[in-house]
């Protein structure tokens, strides 16, 4: 039979180390290339066509902001490498949720899932798609903003289609994966080229007295992070797929190496095009600074700009949910979620129930739309629980010094990240104070409630009420459970 013919894959339960993992729910199709298009991909989305505006905001000089957009890129390739040590000492799926289980137990890495399912990854899903869909939608509404039904409509759509896609395959995944990151880097390479054309023929205005009437406060540096380390967010997401790369001790440093400084690089001669033809009022007056940029410089092939700033922001969103998709499966399989998230479909050999039900999540925060507290969200939320991943490392070389390590950083990088993180977390609640803030801690410790309830105690009711929902999640989609470990 077709399930009996798959490749069966056994974990030791006691162990988190897979060196030749012989399980089969998911197959290793994601190589060195794919890995690069993924991290580069899930990158360059939203963030660095709308954050230039955010940050300078936040810094007031030209000279300050390009030093932010180098110290995030810098940050997030420490954080990254750190990651990498992390994901070849501990070969598994689903990104901070093994790492802290393995480090603090299972209550840390349980509210993890619970954070990362109901806010950090369908919050971020949910921002690419209606940017994307903001993109898409003006050239048909010129001098005005699109309604907010069209905008929304569209978004919705985007999800649709991209769940759909990742739920149908790994390998075309990957492949819409590297063509929407192949097309991103295309609009990259013009508005870079155009820069650097601008700059040696003299457009150096802007650049002259650049640090003149800079903002240096605790607060506003703080503020310029967030913004511009949204635009780096996806940094980590390889390490949600480790089961799925070829040869990970490999591949996935070398993913890193590659992807995050090539990322870093792009940013910064961006900024520096923007700059060529933008003053610092102009580039804060403006919409959409991309677009601005093609108005000046590419008219009257400007349109070009809103295009392929849709195809980065869908390629983004591709990788998001391609990334996000596994991280929940990988829950479920570990008990802290609905056991049908865990399931496998025969035929496509996709996490497909758990890629679906994230979708539906994404959709929902939609229905609010409002972008700005979803960053804020994401942004809180995502930090506090990078910096406890990190700690978990440093926490790790001395209570799990058996493990091996192919890839070993300096200690001196994980308890810098970790020093950072913390005043990530804590800077923006003492420079602006928010209620969101509150509210997103109190949901975080709300997922006690439901860990002690359905996780520790796993009252015989609820067990109940998921089982008829696992058998029809079995029939309707033809989706079998991941072989127990052994």
């Amino acid at each position: 039979m077709g399930e009996t013919s798959l490749r069966k894959r056994r974990e030791d339960e006691h162990s988190v180390q897979n060196p030749e993992p012989k399980t089969t729910s998911l197959q290793k199709q994601v190589g060195l290339i794919s890995g690069i298009c993924i991290i580069v991909g899930t990158i360059i989305g939203s963030g660095i066509f709308i954050s230039p505006k955010s940050v300078l905001s936040n810094t007031e000089a030209v000279g300050p902001c390009l030093i932010i957009w180098a110290a995030c890129g810098i940050l997030a390739t420490l954080g990254a490498l750190c990651f990498a040590e992390l994901g070849t000492m501990i070969t598994k799926s689903g990104g901070e949720y093994p790492y802290l289980m393995e480090a603090f137990g299972p209550i840390p890495a349980y509210l993890f899932s619970w954070t990362s399912l109901f806010v950090i990854k369908p919050t971020s899903f949910a921002i690419i798609c209606l940017s994307f869909s903001e993109y898409v939608s003006a050239p048909f509404y010129a001098g005005c903003e699109p309604p907010q039904v069209v905008v929304k409509c569209l978004a919705a759509a985007a999800i649709l289609l991209i769940t759909m896609v990742n739920a149908l395959s790994v390998r075309l995944g990957s492949y819409v994966q590297n063509v929407f990151t192949a097309a991103k880097l295309v609009i990259v390479a013009i508005i870079i080229i155009s820069g650097m054309v601008l700059l040696a023929q003299g457009n150096t205005k802007n650049f002259e007295n650049s640090f003149e009437g800079s903002k240096v406060t605790v607060g506003a540096i703080s503020l310029a992070f967030y913004n511009g380390l949204w635009a780096y967010d996806g940094w980590n997401q390889l390490n949600y797929i480790t089961e799925e790369l070829k040869n990970p001790f490999r591949n996935l440093p070398l993913s890193i190496i590659i992807g995050i400084p090539l990322v870093t690089v792009c940013y910064i001669l961006m900024n520096v095009a923007y700059f060529t033809v933008m003053t610092t009022t102009e580039l804060l007056q403006s919409p959409a600074v991309a677009v601005t940029f093609g108005d000046r410089v590419l008219y009257p092939a400007s349109w070009v700009v809103p295009l392929f700033v849709a195809f980065s922001t869908i390629g983004a969103a591709n990788g998001s949910c391609f990334t996000a998709g596994r991280l929940i499966y990988v829950a479920g399989r570990e008990g802290h979620m609905l056991k049908a998230l865990s399931y496998i479909s025969v035929r496509r050999l996709t996490p497909a129930p758990a890629i679906i039900f994230y979708g539906i999540i994404a959709i929902i925060y939609i229905i609010p739309g409002d972008i700005n507290s979803l960053v804020n969200y994401f942004s809180f939320a995502a930090w506090l629980f990078y910096g406890m991943t990190i700690l978990g490392l440093i926490v790790m070389r001395f209570t799990r010094k058996e493990l091996e390590r192919p890839i070993k950083v300096p200690i001196v990088i994980p308890i810098l990240v970790t020093v950072i993180s913390v005043f990530l977390v804590l800077a923006p609640i003492i420079s602006e104070p928010a209620l969101e803030y509150l509210y997103c801690v109190l949901f975080i410790l709300s997922g006690l409630i439901f860990y002690f309830l359905f996780v520790y105690h796993k009252f015989s009711w609820a067990q109940r009420i998921s089982k008829p929902v696992t058998m029809y999640l079995q029939m309707l989609m033809e989706v079998v459970p991941p072989e127990e470990p052994q």
